[in-house]
């Protein structure tokens, strides 16, 4: 009988492994396409061989030719400088809603409503608030829209992590004689950096994708990378390939901040889960 019983759970086992398998495959085989459609000319993006012919030709005349690291620039530039921003401000503003209740509930509820207008709703407001400011077609306007965008986000976000540091420890600094705002700067923000870390790294990555606003503030000279891929199309239609090398180049910063703060973002998106 134990025989019989070890040989169901194996079995059982070995189904559960089966279907966790085809899962992941069903996940990845999307970006394995595409990046295995990047290294491959454009007469045979659509062909189901898995590697028809491996060539470089799509990135080369993505960077040289498209000059898709001007792109590639305004967008680091944007995402990177409108996250620096909004993540102080929205630190701030989260504390004092997870602290001392600003506002009451009317203010944490405005603050996640203006998260579920539509975008569509408000950016031609933004233009012709930025149009008459001198601020379209420039990096700096996206820097200020992308920082007013994320800013309720990150607020909402440090919000709950403050509220998952134990309020006796900043009463524990100012017995001995530290300020509020010490308190905050020196005991709270340290213990909260990987919340800090995680609302960062997910701000950039909302800048780094976003397209609309990115479509109606720039131009030719300062389109980001959502926007440029948008353009690579001919009169043959769209260039998949060259799509392609683009998407995958975008990625590239993603994964990489990724794994460098790894640790700090695992731990900050289960930061304040259990009290």
């Amino acid at each position: 009988m134990a025989r019989a019983r070890k040989s169901r759970s194996s079995k059982g086992g070995v189904l559960t492994h089966a279907v966790l398998a085809l899962f992941a495959l069903y996940i990845a085989l999307p970006p394995l396409w595409v990046l295995r459609t990047s290294f491959v000319p454009e007469s045979n993006a659509y062909d189901l061989t898995v590697l028809p012919a491996f060539t470089l030709d799509n990135y080369k005349k993505l960077l040289v030719e498209d000059n898709f690291w001007l792109a590639y620039l305004d967008s680091l530039t944007a995402a990177t400088v409108s996250t620096v921003l909004a993540l102080p401000l929205g630190a701030m503003a989260g504390y004092a809603f997870a602290r001392y209740r600003t506002g009451g509930q009317w203010s944490r509820f405005l603050i996640l409503a203006t998260q579920m207008l539509p975008p569509v709703a408000i950016v031609l407001p933004v233009f012709t608030l930025f149009r008459a400011a001198d601020l379209t077609n420039s990096v700096t306007g996206l820097v200020v829209a992308y920082a007013a965008i994320n800013l309720p986000f990150l607020t909402w976000i440090m919000m709950g992590f403050f509220e998952g540091v134990p309020v006796e420890l900043e009463w524990a600094a100012m017995v001995d004689g530290a300020t509020v705002w010490r308190a905050f700067w020196k005991i709270v923000m340290p213990v909260a950096l990987p919340g800090l870390a995680a609302a960062g790294v997910l701000g950039f990555i909302l800048a780094w994708n976003e397209f609309l606003f990115a479509l109606v503030l720039t131009g030719p000279t300062t389109a980001t990378i959502p926007v440029t891929l948008a353009a690579l199309q001919s009169q043959n239609g769209v260039q998949i390939a060259e799509v392609s090398a683009g998407v995958v180049l975008g990625v590239l910063p993603l994964l990489i901040a990724s794994r460098f703060i790894q640790n700090y973002l695992v731990r900050g998106l289960t930061f304040g889960a259990i009290k």
